[in-house]
C-alpha cells in the first residue's frame, strides 16, 4: 500500500505546474529589483525554465499582494524624528566627512562619505 503525502488546506502552490519557490523568487525580483518581465523571462530561461511572459505577470498579480502584506511587519520602521551627523575621520592618510542619518533611537538610518564638507547640509 503507498501512502499518498495530504496537502495542508491553506498551500498557495498546490495545482502549479512549478515549484512554489521559483514562483517566490521571481516575483520577488520582480518586486525588489524593478525588472521586467522579459527580464525575468531571460533569468529563467539562464537557468532552464521556459515560461512566458504572462505566466509571471500573472504570478505577480497573484501572489505579489500577499507577499507584500506578509512580509510587511518585518520591515524596520522609522520614526517621523532624525538627525543630521556631520564627523571629520582620516583614512589612510586623507580626510573625509562622515555624514549620518540618525533616528531617535540611535539607529542609522543612511550614510554618505565624502572627500569634501558638504555646506547645505
Amino acid at each position: 500500500m503507498v501512502r499518498r503525502k495530504r496537502f495542508k488546506k491553506n498551500q498557495p502552490f498546490k495545482w502549479k505546474p512549478y515549484s512554489g519557490e521559483i514562483i517566490l523568487w521571481l516575483v520577488r525580483w520582480y518586486g525588489r529589483y524593478a525588472l521586467s518581465y522579459c527580464d525575468l523571462k531571460e533569468i529563467a530561461a539562464e537557468r532552464g525554465l521556459e515560461l512566458e511572459r504572462s505566466t509571471i505577470c500573472r504570478w505577480v498579480h497573484e501572489y505579489g499582494p500577499e507577499i507584500a502584506k506578509r512580509l510587511r511587519p518585518h520591515f524596520r520602521q522609522t520614526c517621523a524624528s532624525w538627525r543630521l551627523d556631520e564627523t571629520l575621520l582620516k583614512i589612510k592618510g586623507r580626510w573625509y566627512y562622515l555624514y549620518r542619518a540618525i533616528d531617535k533611537y540611535g539607529h542609522t538610518l543612511d550614510w554618505m562619505l565624502s572627500r569634501h564638507q558638504n555646506v547645505l547640509a
